[in-house]
């Protein structure tokens, strides 16, 4: 006990040293502006003068259900009966330790909460009078204080954390308060919760181990080039262009899952490009420069090394969106470098903003351009944290649990890893993707103006594939559908993945894990193509890949990474990647 004190007084010296340093809040980016709380209330008030009895009922219904709870909960204690009453709620996985059902203290608080986050979702439904982005905004705010609400978020209310700190004798929450100071830490005094384990991976040693060399590097990206496998490959090289919101290593996590070494396997000539981290240096990097610095000098130095007058490109998210820009502006220029490309998850049809609805409105993104003002760029720490909200009982709320109350350490999960292991975007791209793109949907309205063009979507004309993920809350399918219908492209090819984001794309056919869908409605109309869907078992790579193979001629001899005029700068996975930038 006297040495956990001691630890306990030494944390708490560090936690508040730690705090000292938190940079100074943004007001803007802590909640909705106060025009969400005027129309809410403005609504609220109306209603209660047009419709004041429908009011009163939900009133009565949500006091009605939490009071018959307590009577029943009341005289089951007052009949020596140390059980709760009924429980004949829905299961809801926070509340999966027994003691939730069957001990009278925890179960009262959960129906209670239960019925109190009912009456708040039943309330927010029932207002009338406001207009569909404000409904959603207020929809998404309301679930984030009803989860961050629950019980099992409070020490003395969660059975876990209190059997743990029992059966430990208090040695898990000291545990747990070191978890915290060292996340806060690491954190420059703000709080994420580490998700994995940091110590259990290292880059290039036991994931992203891919051979290959870097073979160009500029001062936006290495490009990797890929140790052939085969004797032969096909002659048309193969150029994917992952996000640059994360980082490369998704593609090549372990052997088991690596899309990078299936597609190597597959014959394919690869090359990566790996994203500069930037730091504030780079406030002025804007779209133009990833068009210019990035996708067509990659596309050039590929065609340069392999000797091809064209390649197939591949873009997963953000860096699918881009791609579809350069397509279009290499249209315009006719500019014919590329033979067919791949689109990972991507959104180029921002008019239906899904879950990002709640961010993309002037109050938000305000602030956002004020913090890129005194940054430069938009740390990873921002966009980490508005990830996570997307999902927070499952990246926010059970990991601090598991971690802070329980003082458990973080899993040694790759894909948590890379999840945790974010970068920074540029200021003036930032700006620019969310003003332009996200909230002004000029790509697939007026056009974008970039390099002294302005870019439409109807001018990707190039074969092209599209996967989407039928679970995606970042990039949902039927937006990315919607977008894929839109481009010129004469052959359009569209498969939905079963999953999400991540795991729908990295689905490797040995784990026969998740299935997709394919279907010969045309690509016009969503609810009709997956009306008309046929579901086959598996992964959706071995389709691509015959696909791919399609658009990329005959074999010739395979080709090693390095030349004279290229020569080998460092081995795979290079050094951008490697790269730590705190903002």
């Amino acid at each position: 006990m006297k040495e956990n004190l001691e630890r306990v007084e030494a944390l708490t010296k560090r936690l508040f040293e730690a705090l000292s340093h938190r940079r100074m809040p943004n007001p803007a980016l802590q909640g909705p502006g106060a025009d969400l709380y005027l129309n809410a209330g403005a609504a609220l008030l109306k209603e209660m003068a047009d419709n004041p009895a429908r009011l009163l009922e939900a009133q009565v219904n949500f006091w009605g259900q939490a009071m018959k709870h307590y009577v029943e909960a009341a005289h089951a204690f007052t009949q020596g009966a140390l059980k709760p009453p009924a429980d004949p709620g829905p299961k809801d996985k926070r509340f999966s330790n027994p003691l939730w059902d069957t001990h009278p203290y925890f179960n009262f608080i959960k129906q209670q909460y239960l019925i109190s986050a009912r009456a708040v979702e039943d309330a927010v439904r029932r207002i009338e009078g406001l207009d569909e982005i404000n409904r959603r905004r207020l929809e998404y705010f309301s679930r984030q204080l009803v989860d961050m609400m629950a019980p099992t978020n409070f020490l003395a209310t969660n059975p876990d954390a209190l059997e743990k700190a029992v059966e430990t004798e208090g040695e898990s929450l000291v545990r747990g308060l070191e978890n915290l100071v060292r996340d806060i830490e690491e954190n420059g005094g703000d709080l994420l919760v580490t998700l994995a384990d940091r110590n259990a991976f290292r880059v290039g040693e036991n994931i992203g181990t891919a051979e290959g060399a870097v073979v160009f590097r500029n001062r936006m990206f290495e490009l990797i080039q890929y140790k052939p496998t085969t004797d032969t490959v096909h002659k048309t090289p193969l150029l994917i262009f992952p996000p640059w919101i994360n980082k490369f290593y998704i593609l090549d996590l372990k052997p088991a899952n690596s899309l990078i070494r299936w597609a190597v396997d597959q014959g394919f000539t690869v090359f990566v490009v790996s994203w500069k981290n930037p730091d504030p240096s780079y406030a002025d990097v804007g779209i133009d420069t990833y068009l210019t610095e990035g996708f067509l000098t990659a596309i050039a130095q590929v065609k340069e090394i392999t000797g091809e007058k064209a390649i197939n490109a591949v873009g997963y998210c953000i860096a699918g969106t881009t791609l579809s820009l350069a397509l279009a502006l290499m249209e315009k220029r006719k500019d014919r470098s590329i033979r067919s490309a791949t689109f990972f998850t991507t959104l180029t049809d921002f008019s239906d903003q899904g879950e990002f609805t709640a961010y993309l409105q002037d109050d938000f993104l305000a602030g956002i351009e004020a913090q890129l003002k005194m940054d430069g760029v938009l740390s990873s720490y921002f966009m980490s944290r508005t990830f996570s909200f997307l999902r927070a009982n499952d990246l926010i709320y059970q990991p601090a649990i598991r971690t802070y109350m329980m003082g458990e350490t973080p899993p040694a999960f790759d894909l948590l890893y890379w999840n945790g292991d974010s970068t920074n975007l540029p200021g003036r791209m930032a700006r620019e993707y969310l003003r332009g793109l996200c909230q002004d949907d000029l790509f697939t309205t007026k056009g974008l103006p970039v390099l002294g063009e302005v870019l439409k979507i109807s001018e990707v004309k190039v074969p092209l594939m599209a996967i989407a993920c039928e679970t995606d809350h970042i990039a949902p399918w039927v937006a990315s559908f919607n977008g894929i219908a839109q481009m010129g492209s004469a052959d359009k090819t569209f498969i939905l993945s079963e999953s999400g984001h991540i795991a729908g794309i990295i689905n490797p056919p040995s784990k026969r894990k998740y299935g997709h869908y394919t279907s010969e409605a045309p690509i016009e109309d969503p609810e009709e193509w997956k009306a008309r869907a046929v579901r086959h078992d598996g992964s959706w790579w071995p389709r691509w890949g015959e696909w791919l193979a399609g658009h990329s001629g005959a074999r010739i001899a395979a080709r090693e990474p390095g030349d004279a005029k290229h020569p080998v700068l460092v081995p795979a996975p290079g050094d951008y990647v490697k790269e730590v930038v705190k903002v």
